[in-house]
């Protein structure tokens, strides 16, 4: 990764215009030919440095506006990872160290949906089908802040 590198995922973060060749226009602003980001982009997506360009969607303007962090308690040994992150509206699903005595929780999942309702189900027919009695359902009441996680900041360095 070199700073031309940088400058391309900045430029990606910021998102594409919508016009007839976009990756010419940013080459325009970087100063270096179409050809040369869309090798840079191949060439980074290769190496994992990119996974995917894809559009960000406003999900509340679509309607899934029911957004809920879901702290589940599950047994030692136990292998339903991949089943509950492929779950329909399941964003993130993650381990974390749970806190004895006051917070037994050690699996994360993100679920997006239409209501509360929907999310509810989906939650409850998991947890029966796969015995599992301790979770929590925690819905968002305001989104304060959305952004990738990972901002490119001005030097195209570091992260912001």
């Amino acid at each position: 990764m070199d700073k031309t590198d940088w400058a391309i995922l900045r430029e990606l973060e910021e998102g594409l215009p919508l016009m007839q060749q976009p990756f010419a226009e940013m080459g325009v602003r970087l100063g270096i030919p179409e050809e040369e980001i869309l090798s840079r982009i191949r060439k980074m997506k290769d190496t994992g440095i990119i996974r995917k360009i894809r559009a960000r969607i406003n999900q509340r303007e679509i309607g899934i506006s029911a957004n809920a962090l879901v702290a589940w308690n599950v047994p030692e040994g136990w292998d339903g990872f991949s089943r509950l992150a492929n779950l329909p509206g399941v964003s993130h699903c993650y381990l974390r160290k749970p806190v004895p005595g006051k917070w037994e929780y050690s699996l994360y999942t993100v679920h997006h949906n239409r209501t509360q309702d929907e999310v509810y189900s989906i939650v409850r027919r998991f947890a029966g089908e796969e015995e599992i009695t301790g979770y929590q359902v925690l819905f968002s009441t305001e989104e304060l802040k959305r952004v990738p996680a990972v901002r490119i900041d001005q030097t195209g360095e570091g992260t912001r």
